[in-house]
């Protein structure tokens, strides 16, 4: 016969309810009170925590964001000095009316515009390109995406000074590669559409590498069957990029239109810096004066806080405009698909 065990449990330690049983005060008024106590403490966890959570996002951009807004907006209906900015006197619309008659407003409008067609239509297209060359597999892919960002990462004002001296007039290198095929040198600071062009390189040479990688990250997501079978239909690799590639691209192209067109009506440090007198006037005819510089001028070196607001505010609704152009285009472009 084999030996009897013990089938007993093994006694409870000291001041604890035996294994696979309650305490025995656990049916008690008290320990159902800190249960519900518990109960209570983890419901407003679960529903108050995740607002804790984004709450210092919120915060910040009240403080920065919400804020100034309001306060821009309150302020260009008045007229007030950056000497005196809590001294307002009510002006209603005059300041957005006198934007309407301000001809160096609408110099920098047009001066905006043009600067934003100049730098935006190369710099996608040469993303684009760029992008696709990227798409396939060639040795050292990894290095070439990290030198392409390089410049987007690059601070502003060294890019600027960069270019003050390759466009200088007398001894800049643009001129003296253009001097070997016969051109004169160019006043590339003072002249109008050489000094336009000259800003919008640098526009160009900063975003050019990270639009690429836009396009870059969405031609790889473009499923291969689709290539695939243009290939079996005899589709060259030029008649595969215009009929599978950029179709399949058409929300992310929109997406960098309106980014870069956004970018364009807010350039402020190119020009700033690109200036030989590293003012706000735009040069010394305003030649490349954008908006973003004119609101500077007006607020910070005039010191008109309310004309200065008028003129965000003015820039602001430019970009409703431009979203709303925006929001229209991607519901024709998504209907159509």
């Amino acid at each position: 016969m084999s030996p009897r065990h013990d089938t007993a449990a093994p006694p409870a330690k000291e001041g604890g309810a035996a294994p696979g049983r309650l305490p025995a005060d656990a049916g008690s008024p008290e320990a159902a009170r800190k249960r519900d106590r518990l109960s209570r403490r983890w419901q407003r966890d679960m529903r108050w925590s995740p607002y804790a959570f984004v709450s210092p996002f919120f915060l910040l951009f009240i403080a920065f964001g919400l804020f100034p807004l309001i306060y821009t907006g309150w302020a260009s209906l008045h007229t007030v000095e950056l000497t005196a900015p809590t001294d307002m006197e009510w002006a209603g619309l005059d300041n957005y009316t006198r934007i309407f008659d301000d001809d160096f407003f609408w110099n920098a409008a047009k001066n905006t515009l043009t600067i934003g067609i100049i730098s935006t239509v190369p710099q996608l297209l040469m993303a684009m390109g760029l992008a696709h060359i990227l798409n396939y597999k060639l040795r050292g892919s990894t290095f070439f995406r990290v030198v392409m960002l390089a410049p987007y990462a690059t601070s502003i004002a060294a890019a600027s000074l960069v270019f003050v001296l390759l466009f200088g007039r007398d001894y800049g290198m643009i001129n003296w590669v253009l001097g070997l095929v016969g051109v004169d040198n160019i006043d590339w600071q003072n002249e109008h559409w050489a000094s336009q062009i000259a800003v919008s390189s640098i526009v160009i040479w900063r975003w050019t590498g990270y639009n690429a990688l836009i396009y870059l990250a969405a031609m790889q997501a473009i499923p291969h069957d689709l290539y695939e079978s243009a290939a079996l239909d005899g589709a060259n690799r030029w008649q595969q990029f215009i009929h599978v590639t950029l179709p399949s691209l058409r929300p992310t192209i929109l997406f960098t239109v309106v980014v870069s067109t956004i970018g364009a009506s807010q350039l402020f440090g190119e020009p700033l810096l690109f200036d030989a007198n590293k003012g706000a006037s735009g040069g010394s005819q305003h030649q490349f004066q954008t908006l973003g510089l004119y609101l500077y001028e007006q607020g910070w070196v005039n010191q008109h806080l309310g004309r200065a607001s008028a003129i965000a505010w003015a820039m602001f609704l430019i970009l409703i405009v431009i979203g709303i152009v925006n929001s229209v285009i991607s519901r024709r472009l998504r209907a159509s698909s």
